[in-house]
């Protein structure tokens, strides 16, 4: 909505669409997941996928084993007009999503203590042949994993560390696994559940239901979707694909049997492009169908300051948690877009695990602090993000990127402002567009008489979090007294557009290391 001279800055964001007919595939990575031959974390992992494809109708697969989960789109998909980043953000955010809300089902007497976030990248296989050859792959490092962490996690719960269980292991790779597991815990990998040795398979099928009766009491069956989940042998042989017929129409046959596959092949599908160096990088996450979102939790209009405060609480806990990346962030209504240094390599700059773990870590904070700002309201559904990132050469860049982001919050909330106000006067909300078309909208401001320098500054000019550092504290320890740095992430409601702020805080354009 909002037109300024700082539009300009858009020009640096770039497409990254996958391009038809290559099949898209989102892998993802839960971020220290430990013992992950954990039944409970393997079913609620599974239950997050299966949710997915519910939610989502163009994802027709999913294979998962371990902390993993790949989800195959139909090959026709134009969900979010095939961009990578989006397609990714949102996958990796509604499964952060769901995994907070489903933890209670799996892990009834064990706390969430911490945000989980999944880290992830968009795979692009060009023909049927490749995806088989990539679930192939995926199935194959489900058994040697498997094996490598059967053994590994039993030698440390019977009380190794975890330095002696590896190399005990490394010591042995002459040695099969599965002699490890018999001779040391009498266990025969073979009788250990499917789940473990051969993951999760989750699909579409359909199947005949029962509609109704006849008058004679006949069923009437119609033939109907229904998600299933499988521990089958070999997901990638022609047997598996031909007995799914969903598999045979969305994603095509495979003609032949394959038996090996090299990773090096398979990797060369990853749609993961690095950030240019040295340049900073911008995150920048939005709601997802977040109009929907607020009208269902009852939002305050034209702002709610439980919903921001919760967006912000959020934000603080981005920055504590990429504390040596993220410096600033800056955030209004349903958005916020979080700065990483020129110097950052995180993820060695890889953009798809970059955006991947900020959104699906904002998330899952998100989820788990609701109650914290709606302490009388339910979380209905998992709400979800989509996120991109953006390199801008120059501090000067940078700063405009922020300035065309204050300047759109501005505009945006005289607008919304109005917007309400007429509609609590009685007019309809299509009434209420059509009044403000093409209206200035500081004088439809004073003509209904709004007092909007009064309103709430947050409201007016946004969210802006950094660190706040504090310098030369003395610390007392047993052997004396050290001077260490210390500081804390701070919430501020100010003009970022003038050079103020920015004087005030030189370090942020700096990209100064995060205080411990």
């Amino acid at each position: 909505m909002a037109n300024s001279k700082y539009e300009y800055v858009k020009c640096f964001e770039l497409e990254d669409e996958v391009m038809f007919p290559s099949f898209i595939l989102v892998s993802i990575n839960a971020c220290n997941l430990s013992k992950p031959y954990d039944v409970n974390a393997l079913n609620l992992m599974n239950s997050c996928a299966v949710a997915v494809l519910e939610e989502f109708a163009d994802v027709v697969l999913a294979y998962g084993f371990s902390d993993e989960y790949t989800f195959v789109f139909k090959k026709s998909t134009k969900f979010y007009e095939r961009r990578a980043s989006k397609v990714l953000s949102i996958i990796s955010s509604f499964f952060s999503s769901l995994f907070v809300r489903k933890w209670r089902e799996f892990f009834q007497q064990k706390e969430l203590h911490s945000p989980p976030s999944f880290h992830g990248k968009v795979v692009a296989c060009a023909s049927t042949d490749a995806l088989q050859a990539y679930l192939l792959w995926r199935q194959n490092i489900c058994h040697l994993k498997n094996q490598y962490d059967q053994c590994f996690w039993r030698l440390v719960e019977r009380g190794m560390n975890e330095r002696e269980a590896q190399e005990f292991i490394d010591g042995a790779k002459k040695r099969d696994l599965n002699d490890i597991l018999f001779d040391e815990f009498n266990v025969n990998y073979n009788t250990l559940d499917p789940i473990f040795r051969q993951g999760s398979c989750i699909l579409k099928t359909m199947v005949g239901a029962v509609v109704k009766y006849t008058e004679t009491g006949a069923p009437v069956k119609r033939q109907r979707r229904e998600i299933i989940t499988v521990h089958s042998k070999k997901i990638a042989s022609t047997r598996f694909w031909n007995e799914h017929s969903i598999l045979l129409k969305e994603l095509g046959v495979f003609v032949e049997e394959i038996n090996n596959v090299k990773p090096e092949y398979v990797r060369s599908f990853e749609f993961d492009s690095k950030l240019m160096p040295f340049t900073w990088v911008v995150v920048r996450i939005d709601g997802c169908h977040f109009h929907r979102f607020s009208e269902i939790h009852d939002f305050a209009k034209p702002n709610d300051d439980r919903a921001l405060n919760l967006m912000n609480s959020c934000a603080v806990a981005v920055l504590e948690e990429f504390r040596q990346d993220i410096v600033f962030a800056y955030g209004v209504s349903d958005e916020y877009s979080f700065i990483l240094k020129k110097s950052t390599d995180l993820y060695e700059r890889r953009a798809s695990k970059i955006i991947s773990a900020i959104v699906s870590f904002f998330t899952s904070s998100y989820v788990m602090r609701w109650k914290d700002f709606f302490p009388q309201s339910e979380l209905n559904y998992p709400p979800s993000f989509d996120a991109r990132a953006v390199c801008y050469p120059s501090a000067e860049i940078l700063r405009d990127y922020l300035s065309w982001r204050q300047v759109d919050c501005h505009i945006n909330n005289q607008y919304n402002t109005c917007f309400w106000k007429l509609v609590a006067s009685g007019k309809s909300k299509r009434e209420a567009q059509r009044s403000l078309k093409g209206a200035q909208l500081q004088k439809k401001i004073e003509e209904l008489a709004i007092d909007y320098n009064k309103l709430p500054v947050m409201f007016r000019q946004g969210s802006s979090v950094f660190w706040d550092r504090v310098d030369n504290v003395l610390i007392h320890q047993e052997n004396g007294e050290s001077s260490e740095n210390y500081g804390k992430v701070i919430v501020q409601h100010i003009d970022i557009i003038g050079s103020a702020f920015w004087l005030e805080h030189p370090g942020i354009l700096r990209g100064f290391e995060a205080p411990n």
